[in-house]
């Protein structure tokens, strides 16, 4: 069962969509909330799986919501429920599993919590497979992909990306679009081989062969494959440290 938490101003919408995850009977409602300061204080407390979120809120936007719940030791998987179709690439931005449109679909949700389950099979199920490297004799990672678990060798991983709510895992041989966020794949990671240089990338440092001054402070990494990937201000530092530059 599926424990979720909704986070809406409007009490008619929020009413709606409990109605339908509990008509699915695969969802158990955790709570509600219609401001961004309470729903923080309560997803912390209660943890709950998925958080339904509403994108304009009276007090504040929901992006930024999304944001602060990142940061979480445990991060629910966010779907936003919202009118507005405007904002769905700055929700993919911020790793949002799934944006839905209002006034809600039963079928709509339904393949929503499809999609969740699976992801939370991967995710939670303490698979040796799915384990820190330090305890990962085999080196590989489970990712699910066109429906089929999909077994990679972290060393052939040259680089995730996360672009336009999709996200993909690029190797030596091929790249794979997986159903898993970006967010949830680097919590799989505890190599020091990886390194987040960007809010939507992750690289392989083995695979990197040459560091690209850019503008603005910032840097393009040249992998393996001849590809770039962009590191942004934030991750600099670390950047340099790795690399002792």
């Amino acid at each position: 069962m599926l424990k979720a938490y909704i986070v809406d101003d409007e009490p008619l919408a929020r009413d709606e969509l409990k109605y339908l995850l509990i008509q699915s009977e695969q969802v158990e409602i955790l709570g509600e909330s219609d401001c961004v300061e309470d729903a923080v204080s309560a997803i912390t407390v209660l943890k709950p799986d998925l958080v339904f979120l509403d994108i304009e809120l009276d007090d504040d936007n929901g992006l930024s919501l999304a944001r602060q719940l990142e940061s979480q030791e445990q991060t629910p998987a966010i779907v936003f429920a919202t009118a507005y179709d405007e904002y769905a690439l700055q929700a993919f931005d911020v790793n949002a599993v799934d944006y839905i449109l209002k006034p809600f679909d039963e079928e709509r949700i339904q393949k929503t919590l499809e999609k969740i389950k699976k992801m939370q099979q991967f995710r939670d199920k303490p698979v040796p497979i799915q384990s820190s490297m330090k305890h990962n004799n085999n080196g590989k990672i489970a990712v699910l992909a066109d429906e089929r678990i999909i077994l990679l060798t972290l060393a052939d991983i040259l680089y995730f990306a996360s672009s336009e709510g999709k996200c993909h895992i690029v190797t030596l041989d091929q790249a794979y679009k997986v159903a898993d966020a970006l967010v949830v794949l680097e919590k799989k990671l505890h190599s020091s081989k990886f390194l987040r240089v960007h809010r939507s990338f992750i690289v392989n440092l083995d695979h990197v062969i040459e560091i690209e001054p850019w503008f603005n402070s910032t840097y393009n990494l040249l992998m393996k494959d001849g590809s770039k990937v962009p590191v942004s201000r934030t991750y600099v530092k670390e950047l340099k440290q790795r690399f002792g530059f």
